[in-house]
């Protein structure tokens, strides 16, 4: 008898605690923001970037990455039941990030210019802050 598959939701589950709960997504969506937008510093400009800067440096893989990698941000917004518009925004931010950001050395430039994760995080926040006020965090 072949082992049954099991259901992705059941993996996620398992790997994510309180995968549904808004304020635990609010922290998972902001920490992943930080990890592609900005978690390193350029000394002398004091320009922050992050994974989808460095990574997309390498052609082709590197933005097939960093597009999977936002992608998951996507995935976190229609887990949480915002709307087809808000989801069809997010898709849009990036998909001109990977779309320009494949452009070899301008494509680079807009990578380190444009943020598609920062304007996708601030979908989710304004979403979480209407429908979650709760979770809502209050920056100083």
């Amino acid at each position: 008898m072949a082992p049954s598959t099991p259901s992705p939701d059941a993996i996620f589950d398992a790997l994510i605690q309180n995968r549904r709960d808004p304020a635990a997504l609010r922290k998972r969506v902001e920490t992943i923001e930080i990890l592609l937008e900005r978690s390193f510093v350029i000394p002398g400009i004091n320009r922050p970037v992050g994974l989808d800067a460095i990574v997309g440096l390498v052609p082709v893989v590197g933005d097939v990455i960093t597009a999977t990698m936002g992608a998951y941000l996507i995935w976190e917004a229609r887990n949480l039941g915002m709307s087809k518009w808000q989801i069809w925004r997010m898709v849009g931010n990036l998909g001109v990030d990977t779309a320009l950001g494949a452009v070899p050395l301008v494509g680079d430039a807009f990578d380190f210019l444009f943020r598609s994760n920062t304007r996708n995080l601030r979908i989710i926040k304004k979403h979480l802050d209407k429908h979650h006020p709760g979770t809502m965090i209050i920056d100083q």
